[in-house]
């Protein structure tokens, strides 16, 4: 059997076509990540994340990937599963009560595990590690825990514990740090000033303090004190001598998402330029047949550094628990009604 490729990829709808199998079948993605338009009856998504497993060998273990944060990038809602707060809600019990603050955060994630192991994700996009500015853009805002370093870095440690206390898996994002930007990177291209000092004593803190989780995103941002000409994600510099070297991540790091257009050139260049910069996968959500293919034929196979950081996450799922859904969702509710 051929080796993965570098890149996670999206689909369209609720079923795989028939394209799309044989694409995947034929390219073998790493992984998959589902949106809100893949998302319809619990039956639905179980026998889609199955689908897409067995397009690449049926393995259990190939990451299904998901953005369910709580708040609005909460991907399964009601009446599924219940509409979960904002992580800024939680990082507001954080500073009434340190301890129900951190148990808020811990009893959420591990809810999002039950949640998502049925239906055969086991992968969650989160902690959100970005610690927010004043007048930050709402592309992150409530998504971020606070706009303290020390809050964020906490929290987010809690919320990664929560997921693997369920036997999901974790993805830290956005790296180096979201909190600056005044516009939205789905659109355009935020542009950080901020002198180096400051991003290490504050952006980048949340990172070091989770920098050996297996799985962390990268940013579409431009730091001008690092590197004026690139964002992180095709940035050489901002991987190797920050994420790498000063945050001192040495897990898998994907981009986020390759359509953005934060990003510059067509599909082919972004999906080149991110892998050049030295990230390990490329992340094509969109379901697009002919950038997925772009990205297929611009990234290559898994191998040397990349796929030893690749098999320690496929190797890396832990066990479950065991805990009572039921009490810890009684918990849960009566620790944020009284927030």
């Amino acid at each position: 059997m051929s080796e993965s490729k570098s890149f996670i990829s999206g689909c369209k709808g609720l079923v795989l076509t028939d394209d799309e199998k044989a694409f995947f079948r034929d390219e073998r993605p790493w992984g998959f990540i589902l949106f809100g338009r893949n998302i319809g009856e619990p039956s639905q998504v179980a026998e889609l994340t199955a689908a897409l497993r067995e397009t690449v060998g049926g393995d259990p273990a190939i990451p299904v990937l998901i953005d369910q944060e709580g708040g609005r990038v909460q991907r399964i809602r009601p009446p599924h599963v219940p509409q979960y707060p904002n992580a800024a809600a939680l990082g507001a019990i954080y500073r009434q009560d340190e301890d129900k603050g951190l148990r808020a955060a811990w009893l959420m994630s591990r809810l999002f595990a039950f949640d998502l192991s049925r239906l055969g994700v086991n992968v969650d996009c989160l902690p959100v590690l970005d610690v927010a500015v004043p007048g930050v853009h709402d592309v992150i805002g409530n998504r971020a825990y606070g706009q303290e370093p020390q809050i964020v870095s906490v929290m987010g440690k809690a919320a990664a514990e929560g997921l693997k206390a369920g036997g999901l898996l974790p993805v830290m994002k956005h790296m180096p740090g979201h909190g600056r930007t005044m516009v939205d990177s789905h659109h355009d291209l935020p542009v950080v000033h901020a002198p180096l000092e400051q991003l290490q004593a504050i952006d980048f803190v949340p990172f070091r303090h989770l920098r050996d989780e297996l799985m962390g995103m990268s940013a579409h941002i431009v730091f001008t004190e690092l590197d004026a000409g690139n964002p992180a994600t095709t940035s050489p510099k901002v991987v190797r001598e920050i994420i790498r070297g000063h945050i001192g991540f040495d897990g898998l790091l994907m981009s986020d998402d390759v359509s953005m257009n934060a990003l510059k050139g067509d599909i082919a260049t972004r999906a080149r330029g991110i892998i050049a910069a030295g990230l390990d996968l490329v992340l094509h959500c969109h379901g697009n047949m002919e950038e997925m293919i772009a990205v297929a034929e611009n990234v290559p196979p898994l191998v040397g550094e990349s796929r030893r950081r690749a098999d320690a996450v496929k190797t890396g799922f832990p066990e479950a628990d065991g805990a009572d859904e039921q009490a810890l969702r009684e918990e849960f509710n009566a620790l944020i009604a009284v927030a």
